[in-house]
Order: structure tokens, then sequence, then C-alpha cells
């Protein structure tokens, strides 16, 4: 039977009565270890993302330049190539 007053103290479960600070006490463990993972899920993702950037710029974009200076030189030739015969063609009709 709960009394006024008695209810800040404790809470009625179907287990019978829970005191309030050890319930407070569950709660404040429970989001200090999720504070936790998070603190840890961040860190990894920081990690995770600063070596990510240093693939991406240690060996992604170099061999993206060199394979697009490549295409680029193929299709200037190809464009040489491609004006030599359009000259031909003009003076052969």
């Amino acid at each position: 039977m709960n009394v006024p007053g008695d209810r800040d103290r404790c809470m009625t479960s179907r287990s019978g009565r829970i005191d309030m600070t050890e319930f407070d006490h569950k709660v404040e463990d429970a989001s200090a270890r999720f504070n936790r993972s998070v603190a840890n899920i961040a860190e990894t993702l920081e990690k995770e993302t600063a070596e990510m950037v240093g693939y991406l710029n240690d060996e992604v974009v170099p061999a993206a330049r060199a394979h697009s200076s490549k295409a680029l030189r193929m299709a200037a030739q190809k464009l040489a190539q491609f004006a030599d015969y359009l000259e031909t063609q003009r003076k052969n009709p």
C-alpha cells in the first residue's frame, strides 16, 4: 500500500517495490554505457574516415590523374588521326 509522498521514494513493479535511488543509479549506469558506446563509435568513425581520406589522396587520386592524362593523350592522338582523315577526304572528293 502506497502512502502519499511514498511515490517520490519508491516505484511499484510486478516484482515488488524498487527503490528510486536504485532505479536512478541503473539509469545513470545505462546512460554512461550508452555515452561510452557513442564515443567509441565516433572515435572509430574518425579514424576510419582519416584512413579513407589518406587512401584516396595517396592511391586513388594519383591513379585517376595518371589514367586521365593517358586518356587525354589517346583522345588527342585519335583526334589528330581524324583531322588527317578529314583533310585527305577533302583533298580527294
